[in-house]
């Protein structure tokens, strides 16, 4: 089944990257499974044309040994781009910016609660290595490869034009543990695979403990919709919270009349 999947997925990426008159692919490397397929899976449909791109933030360091790992195993192109100087210099510009009085009237007129303010701190962070990803991309006439997965997808699960800004997404149909299957047929080390998913938006942050479940029962109700009682309905919840990451801008129909002129 999964050798199906991975040439499909590998002709796929090769389809979008000829389409695109692109010369190959730039992915980011977070030293995760996810982006071990998709960069294994990349190396396959553009040999000697893929990019991976490590971009720490104050990340953990096993994440980069973890990175140059996956990237040293494919023999692919791989350079690392430390974020920590850029993220301070512009938390620091918008922490002057919350400073103005008028933001401090606003802010006054607004419920900020911790964990919108991490959230929005941490979410920076995705949102710089977009702009990283589609800097080498544009010079390498490259497309940039995301690596997200059904189950992320399914909940909004990623970071809007962060994580989320990228050209083509080869795991958008395969759940979670399906993408853990497919990384062991890829050979990818098992290190990364049974690594304990995170975004690395902060220290000790993990997919599942950010999520309240795990990847298998939110797997459990996209592929069956069944499960338990309070996670299909958490599923839900964040299905539609946010379902506005999924679409387009909307744009307001302008069909207006012009009777009376």
């Amino acid at each position: 089944m999964y050798k199906e999947i991975s040439q499909y997925l590998v002709e796929w990426i090769r389809s979008k990257v000829d389409e695109a008159h692109a010369r190959g692919c730039a992915v980011g490397i977070s030293g995760g499974v996810d982006s071990a397929v998709v960069a294994a899976l990349c190396a396959k449909a553009c040999p000697g044309n893929v990019l991976g791109l490590h971009m720490p933030c104050y990340s953990s360091p096993q994440d980069t040994d973890d990175a140059r790992l996956v990237a040293k195993s494919l023999n692919i192109n791989y350079r690392e781009v430390n974020l920590n100087g850029v993220y301070d210099c512009l938390a620091g510009i918008l922490e002057d910016a919350r400073q103005a009085e008028e933001m401090r009237e606003l802010e006054r007129k607004v419920i900020l609660t911790p964990d919108s303010e991490r959230l929005a701190s941490s979410n920076i962070k995705p949102r710089l290595r977009m702009i990283v990803l589609y800097y080498f991309a544009n010079l390498y006439n490259y497309v940039v490869v995301g690596t997200g997965n059904r189950s992320e997808l399914e909940v909004g699960y990623f970071t809007k034009y962060g994580d989320g800004g990228v050209d083509i997404l080869p795991l958008g149909g395969l759940v979670k543990t399906q993408v853990w299957e497919l990384a062991k047929y890829l050979g990818i080390p098992d290190s990364i695979i049974n690594k304990p998913p995170s975004a690395g938006l902060w220290s000790g942050q993990t997919d599942e403990g950010e999520l309240g479940f795990t990847y298998r029962q939110l797997d459990e109700v996209i592929l069956t919709g069944t499960g338990d009682v309070r996670i299909v309905e958490e599923v839900r919840r964040r299905k539609a919270a946010s379902s506005h990451k999924m679409k387009a801008p909307c744009i307001p129909d302008m069909n207006i009349t012009t009777a009376g002129k």
